[in-house]
């Protein structure tokens, strides 16, 4: 006989539009957690890959859950995939919940809101931290912005998914703490990527020079969650691509010229995280911009194939 949490808990019904590296990772979480879970993708299988019921359209999985969340590549893709003729909200209900997880330019963000209240459809802009390890073990962080009383309400959506969960303010305020977070990430990793490879070259045992940073003043993200990896060979696939990362950085940049803030720190990673690009990494986890500086580097690699 079933208990009234386990009754609760099925007929929780949840919609995932984008299922790639993040959101199929974020929806098998929320299967594995008993709620009833629909996924939409333009590129077939990842629905089921991700243990979801695929939908066939939008509104078909608008029209079936309680929550549509999304998790897509940037501003340009979501607003017409909600705004549009045959897009979430020509289908939503009022009351339903739209939960964006994507990384976006909060100026968008506020545009989607506005027009997502003029038919009583509620936005809630949800960037997330945490990576494709943070999605897998439900440990992400996310930093919300809309209304603290419907992020109260739809609190379990984030159970499966998130060991922290931030309400920043009104609407956008979520997505612009994603970019100053992703900023001072792609800094870190842009950075320490250089330093590795110039250890390397100077003969440095890798490990040791990871152990004093980390016991020092120059102690990071990377060094500490990226680096002890990739110095043995694991590049931690799965995660933020350089293409990402490179929007992410140019969306951060437009973000702060906008609140009138000096942009004096983004030359270094732009360039750096474009170089990789141009090398041919884009596509690949942004980790890899330590080989794309390598590359440049006369073929240097961190990893030299013993354990």
């Amino acid at each position: 006989m079933s208990t009234a949490a386990e009754s609760q808990t099925a007929e929780r019904r949840v919609g995932m539009i984008g299922l790639g590296n993040m959101g199929g990772r974020m929806a098998r979480r929320m299967v594995d957690h008993g709620f009833t879970v629909f996924g939409y993708d333009t590129r077939p299988g990842l629905a089921e890959a991700a243990g979801a019921t695929p939908a066939a359209s939008l509104a078909e999985l608008v029209g079936a859950v309680d929550v549509v969340c999304m998790s897509l590549p940037d501003s340009h893709v979501i607003e017409p995939l909600v705004l549009g003729e045959a897009g979430v909200l020509a289908g939503a209900r009022p009351g339903q919940v739209v939960v964006d997880l994507s990384s976006a330019a909060p100026g968008s963000t506020v545009r989607i809101h506005e027009r997502l209240a003029e038919q009583d459809v509620v936005y809630i802009d949800a960037g997330i931290s945490g990576g494709a390890s943070g999605a897998e073990k439900g440990t992400l962080t996310i930093m919300a912005g809309g209304s603290p009383e419907v992020l109260e309400q739809i609190s379990w959506v984030f159970e499966p998914i998130a060991a922290k969960v931030f309400w920043m303010g009104g609407s956008g305020a979520g997505h612009t703490t994603k970019l100053l977070n992703n900023f001072l990430n792609g800094v870190s990793l842009a950075a320490t990527a250089e330093v590795m490879v110039a250890a390397r070259k100077a003969g440095l045992d890798l490990t040791r020079v990871l152990e004093v940073i980390n016991a020092s003043s120059g102690v990071n993200y990377a060094t500490l969650n990226r680096f002890p990896h990739i110095v043995k060979g694991d590049y931690l696939e799965g995660g933020l691509t350089g293409s990402l990362m490179t929007k992410d950085i140019a969306l951060y940049v437009d973000r702060v010229s906008e609140l009138g803030v000096p942009c004096l720190n983004a030359a270094g990673p732009l360039a750096t995280f474009g170089l990789a690009n141009n090398l041919g990494y884009s596509e690949q986890i942004s980790n890899r911009v330590v080989d794309a500086i390598g590359d440049v580097s006369g073929g240097v690699r961190l990893y030299d194939g013993e354990s």
